[in-house]
């Protein structure tokens, strides 16, 4: 009998569930972060490449 009720406190247990949730969110951002600071990377590596352009060629 009290193993049924330890079988039955473990299927009504939610907090393995939340944690997962929350991993799932956390990956979720994680990998709008990466996105977002790639797009960033790219288009400041063109604008410091378009620096050093002009800067080269006003030294001549």
């Amino acid at each position: 009998m009290q193993s049924k009720t330890i079988l039955t406190r473990i299927g009504r247990d939610t907090r393995g569930a939340t944690a997962v949730e929350y991993g799932l969110i956390v990956t979720l951002i994680v990998v709008a972060c990466i996105g977002a600071f790639t797009e960033v990377a790219d288009k400041t590596t063109v604008m410091w490449s378009a620096v050093s352009t002009e800067v080269t060629k006003e030294r001549g």
